[in-house]
């Protein structure tokens, strides 16, 4: 007996999901998860500003990148929300109105949770070396480390794994090293708790 075909997603789909998801087509297939944690999107941010100083404004750093939380690339037929994107400012999307961008970032970083870890480290981690994004940063905060790949010959070369007490310095954004530990500032026990909700 053969198998029925299997129903490929659509944008439609996607446009259906409840906002409180975040919704990804990745080969052919509706993905969705719960929206990130406060503890999760504080880490998205904090990156964000670390790297945005320097590698954005050129404030103490080399400048010439464009920093992205939770966009919506379109890379080939996978819709997907990397936590963070970077361009290099000359490859930047010109069409900044777009609900999505269909350019390669030059560099991912995904934040690790238990409802994410699955497709991060499996499927969006293929997607991006198909698309031809040449790092990868994967962000464990439960675990407070930082894994940096690179893209050669179409695979990924973990280039370093840096853990919690240690500084930052993974391509492409070694010019300006920071502490990990700034991403987790609520971890410290001489920092004030997070508030009960």
């Amino acid at each position: 007996m053969a198998e029925a075909a299997v129903r490929q997603a659509t944008y439609a789909d996607l446009e259906a999901v409840p906002a409180h998801l975040v919704a990804e087509i990745i080969d052919g297939v509706l993905e969705t998860h719960p929206r990130p944690r406060p503890r999760h999107a504080m880490a998205a941010s904090d990156l964000s500003t670390l790297l945005g100083t320097p590698f954005r404004y050129g404030r103490g750093g080399p400048g010439g990148w464009i920093f992205m939380i939770e966009p919506e690339l379109h890379l080939g037929a996978h819709v997907v929300v990397p936590d963070l994107a970077a361009w290099r400012r000359e490859r930047v999307p010109t069409d900044l109105e777009a609900a999505h961008i269909e350019i390669a970032p030059d560099s991912v970083c995904e934040i690790l949770s238990p409802s994410t870890v699955r497709l991060d480290r499996g499927r969006k981690r293929r997607i991006y070396a198909e698309a031809k994004i040449g790092h990868l940063w994967l962000l464990d905060p439960a675990a407070g480390v930082l894994e940096g790949f690179a893209l050669a010959d179409g695979r990924w070369v973990l280039l370093a794994t840096v853990q919690r007490g240690e500084s930052v310095a993974l391509p492409p954004f070694d010019a300006v090293p920071f502490p990990l530990d700034d991403l987790f500032p609520f971890d410290d026990p001489a920092a004030p708790a997070l508030p009960e909700t």
